[in-house]
């Protein structure tokens, strides 16, 4: 796979920098850090401040979300793998405006470590945390096991619900709970249809028949529920809907967010195709759609695919979505 990198070893760190020098005003890295970013104007005093973080090779997820009204600063690692609980800490440090620190990251045991080890520094310091993970994946764990599930594309509505509180000035307790209602009323499904290649190792992370797609495969490369032959876009949705709608389940009345997601190599017009067939099976099992969002918001560098997300809309989460917001890496603002 032909990449434009200068060199695999500084792939992650030339990217940063690509970054900070796009959006000076708009972001900086925390003191003493090498693969931080948080906002320009952070700490923000008097308010809640929302920390992400994950392995690189995902924009806009994890880096794309520090902005206003959504996330106060991300750490990311390599390609792939979580971020050290050092520059997480750090991090913490410099984001921290007196009234705490939401972690808001995906279900992934190396990133539950190393944030939970910076927990237990920024403790030492008097700084006050709290945790919300993603766990909107339907395909990596049963519903009665929903602690065992990742957490992909669908923590955007976590980081968007949490952001909004937390501008609104809450409480770390009030902007928790929110988070957490949010990542309850989320599902995501997601299909691939080919590999990716992490840029130090120089081959696919998996293989996949030109012919076949492997739906429910996770975000880097983990398996699906199901590897068959490449079925129409109709076909697609209906199998992903359902499975997503049976999961809450969401039911005639609900109103939902949709996210169309691809997951990098995936033409737009794609999308729109799903979600076209994706409206049409709520419209007709009476669920409203209520603010769509179709693009690429969590991806797995080239890989091709798609992912589809519903997220609950109860009077107060709908208002916290509509709240105002802004990054500079996201097509369509939230």
């Amino acid at each position: 796979m032909k990449k434009i990198i200068n060199s695999t070893e500084k792939v992650v760190d030339e990217m940063l920098e690509g970054m900070l020098r796009a959006y000076p005003g708009h972001l900086k890295r925390a003191p003493g850090t090498k693969r931080t970013v948080m906002l320009a104007e952070a700490p923000i005093e008097g308010k809640v401040a929302i920390i992400t973080g994950g392995g690189s090779g995902h924009l806009p997820l994890f880096l794309g979300y520090t902005g206003k009204g959504l996330l106060d600063g991300t750490a990311v690692g390599d390609v792939f793998s979580s971020p050290s609980s050092n520059e997480i800490f750090k991090l913490t440090q410099a984001v921290h405006g007196g009234k705490g620190v939401l972690y808001l990251y995906g279900n992934y045991g190396g990133d539950i470590m190393n944030f939970d080890m910076a927990a237990e520094m920024a403790e030492e310091e008097d700084i006050e945390t709290a945790t919300a993970i993603g766990t909107d994946d339907v395909a990596s764990a049963p519903p009665g096991e929903k602690q065992k599930r990742r957490g992909i594309a669908g923590i955007l509505y976590a980081y968007k619900i949490a952001g909004a509180k937390a501008a609104s000035g809450a409480s770390l307790q009030e902007v928790k709970d929110f988070t957490d209602r949010a990542i309850e009323n989320t599902r995501t499904m997601g299909v691939a249809l080919s590999p990716c290649t992490i840029p130090a190792v120089g081959v696919p992370t998996f293989s996949i028949g030109d012919d076949e797609m492997e739906i429910g495969m996770g975000i880097h490369g983990e398996k699906g529920v199901e590897r068959g032959k490449l079925k129409t876009a109709d076909e697609i949705a209906e199998t992903m809907t359902t499975r997503v709608i049976e999961d809450l389940p969401f039911k005639s009345g609900d109103e939902v967010s949709v996210l169309i997601n691809g997951l990098g190599a995936t033409a737009p017009q794609e999308l729109f195709i799903l979600f076209r067939k994706v409206s049409m099976i709520l419209e007709d099992a009476g669920i409203k759609v209520y603010k769509p969002f179709v693009g690429e918001y969590a991806t797995s560098m080239e890989m091709k695919g798609a992912s589809i997300s519903l997220c609950k809309l109860d009077t107060d989460l709908k208002t916290l979505l509509d709240a105002p917001s802004y990054s500079p890496f996201l097509l369509q603002q939230m």
